[in-house]
């Protein structure tokens, strides 16, 4: 199979998209060459570096943050997408509208699909592509079964907030990688 391509979206490319695309990227290492990671955002002034305090938490879990500069999102990079993740539900709106057929059934908010995504709809499915294919369709088929809110999917932009509400924010981000990581590496 082909490499199973992971996008992640937010606004800027600069905090959530790319603390995002870092965290997936070192907790799905293990699968580095089947599963290929990036990021952009919708309104990304094109190699913005990420936020120094996205850079520093990532250090400060041992990660490198790496050489990324921001992206803006096009529709080629979401044709391209097995998976988008945004950060909140207008990034996956954007991502639709740009490919409707394509990402209608690939795009979800970061919280939606850590919600949405069931390892046991895998269950036996040793090739790691494959696998999250199926991930991602049990995801989709049962969206709409859980009933939330748009603030409930939603990761609010940490843009010009005061440090804490940052933190925050790239923690509560952390967390969500984490449950998805650990969807996607549960064979």
């Amino acid at each position: 199979m082909p490499p199973f391509r992971v996008l992640v979206v937010c606004t800027g490319n600069v905090y959530r998209s790319p603390l995002a695309e870092c965290l997936l990227r070192h907790q799905l290492l293990e699968y580095r060459q089947v599963v290929h990671l990036s990021s952009a955002g919708t309104q990304a002034v094109t190699g913005m570096p990420m936020a120094a305090a996205v850079a520093s938490f990532l250090l400060g879990r041992g990660v490198q943050p790496g050489a990324m500069g921001s992206c803006r999102l096009t529709k080629e990079m979401v044709e391209n997408a097995d998976l988008v993740l945004g950060a909140e539900t207008e990034h996956r709106e954007a991502a639709v509208r740009l490919s409707p057929v394509r990402a209608l059934s690939r795009a979800f908010t970061f919280r939606e699909f850590a919600r949405l995504v069931r390892s046991e709809d895998a269950a036996g499915v040793v090739d790691p592509a494959a696998r999250f294919v199926i991930l991602v369709r049990g995801a989709a088929a049962r969206r709409g079964a859980l009933s939330t809110g748009t603030g409930d999917v939603d990761v609010a932009d940490p843009l010009g907030a005061p440090p804490p509400q940052v933190h925050e924010c790239l923690v509560q981000i952390e967390e969500i990688v984490e449950r998805i990581a650990a969807a996607m590496r549960t064979g």
